[in-house]
């Protein structure tokens, strides 16, 4: 049988260990895909723990310990391939300050089946929402699963956040990216920066495919020739609709971007 793994800081966890953690939410994590024990874009992944940890709890891991118990978790799983999620939180739990000023976070990591995302083309719904904290990626917002489920409840596969002056952000667990015939255009707004985002655009530099930063709207999306969707699962799913208005599928688009991230070497944990 397929076993997967839960670590905390780099050994099995207990259910001694999970209980309290399944009652709390002032975490932060990053999520990847492991391939033969391999990443791509390692460095953003430990990057991204690293800041929010500062940000939530004042200090952070080392990079070289956070490595190791990624890469014990994921010797430990089973099969070569996996979904991993690494998740960073502070022993005192929430609704607490720190029991110690030099308090480290601490580390669990989990690991599941590997995931490529849906096929698409989706239908995204746009609902008005700006996250707390956009630019960490913390645990307990019940918002996107809200959004995500009250979308496909009126016939859409997903959300897009649309914030309070009208610009299309992110998605409920996606980043967003559109195509305009010649360059990759990223939305301006507050959101998560996301690794595979990261990971594309440093890639199209390298390839010397033009990228631009706008305000995006519901409005300019006519003026646009593709949008797509982007996570941990994978570099580019097309987005035929945003509301009511319509994308063309783009496939050249989405082949560019996979191409792009595909260009990115893995890296052993």
């Amino acid at each position: 049988m397929t076993t997967f793994v839960v670590h905390r800081n780099g050994r099995p966890a207990t259910a001694e260990e999970l209980a309290p953690l399944a009652f709390a939410g002032y975490a932060h994590f990053t999520a990847m895909q492991v391939r033969g024990g391999r990443v791509r874009g390692l460095d953003l992944h430990l990057e991204r723990l690293r800041n929010a940890s500062v940000e939530l709890f004042g200090r952070a891991l080392p990079d070289d310990r956070v490595r190791t118990w990624l890469r014990t978790a994921a010797r430990g799983a089973g099969p070569a391939d996996v979904s991993l999620v690494a998740t960073a939180y502070s022993p005192s739990g929430e609704f607490t300050v720190a029991a110690a000023a030099d308090e480290e976070p601490e580390l669990l990591v989990r690991t599941g089946p590997g995931a490529g995302g849906p096929d698409g083309p989706l239908a995204l719904a746009a609902v008005p929402y700006e996250r707390f904290l956009p630019g960490v990626k913390h645990v307990g917002e019940v918002a996107k699963t809200y959004a995500l489920r009250r979308g496909v409840g009126d016939g859409f596969d997903d959300a897009a956040f649309v914030d309070r002056r009208g610009r299309i952000s992110e998605g409920s667990i996606w980043n967003l990216a559109f195509w305009d015939g010649a360059s990759v255009v990223w939305p301006v707004a507050e959101m998560l920066g996301g690794t595979t985002m990261a990971v594309v655009r440093r890639q199209l530099d390298r390839l010397g495919v033009p990228q631009r930063h706008q305000e995006v709207t519901i409005a300019d999306l006519p003026d646009l020739s593709g949008g797509v969707v982007m996570n941990s699962w994978t570099p580019g799913v097309a987005v035929h609709r945003i509301g009511s208005v319509p994308l063309p599928e783009a496939p050249s688009f989405v082949e560019l971007l996979h191409r792009a991230y595909e260009a990115e070497p893995l890296t052993s944990l």
